[in-house]
């Protein structure tokens, strides 16, 4: 009997997002911008005049409270299992950090537009590339990866955007440069499966 493949690196991305948080959390408030921005938080001014260009990628580890972890963990949980198990572990890391890091300079350089910038943190822009990624893996695969319908793929994305554009305190620039980034990312690095029977 063949044993079904795990999805290792999803697993482990949230096995790190909890330890950081809990770590975090030992020694202060997670919700505190100037805390968070002593840990690694993306800031504007600190990126384009302090060159701290590794706030673009430690921020994807951070998050502003519980339930913005737990909100995130859920959503990477259920999405990453699915595009691991289809697209591989290496193709699974390169759309994961690729968004992430493509949908914060996305929101950096609006950032850079505007007279106030934020101090901003979560791994969003990531799953917003997973959720990305999954739109074209079921697209390339006529519609339908196993209970994912291309469909029901669409309103995910309808209704995570809509949530994000119409609550305050959230980063609607990292999420659509993330799920851009991850549906570019998987029409190059995708090919569908073939199984002959």
């Amino acid at each position: 009997m063949r044993q079904k493949p795990e999805a290792i690196c999803t697993v482990a991305l949230i096995v790190i997002n909890i330890a950081v948080f809990l770590i975090l959390t030992v020694f202060g408030d997670t919700e505190d911008a100037a805390f968070m921005l002593g840990h690694g938080a993306m800031y504007e001014p600190y990126i384009t005049e302090g060159h701290e260009y590794y706030r673009i990628f430690t921020c994807l580890f951070l998050h502003f409270g519980i339930s913005h972890l737990l909100n995130n963990m859920v959503m990477l949980g259920a999405l990453g299992w699915n595009l691991e198990l289809e697209i591989g572990k290496i193709r699974f890391l390169i759309v994961y950090f690729g968004s992430g890091i493509a949908g914060n300079i996305f929101s950096l350089f609006y950032d850079m537009s505007t007279a106030q910038p934020v101090v901003s943190a979560g791994a969003s822009g990531a799953i917003f590339g997973l959720m990305g990624a999954l739109v074209y893996v079921v697209i390339a695969n006529r519609g339908r990866l196993g209970r994912l319908s291309g469909r029901g793929m669409l309103i995910m994305v309808v209704l995570s955007l809509y949530f994000g554009l119409t609550s305050s305190g959230v980063d609607n620039l990292a999420h659509i440069g993330g799920l851009a980034a991850g549906f570019l990312l998987a029409v190059l690095l995708y090919r569908r499966k073939y199984i002959f029977e």
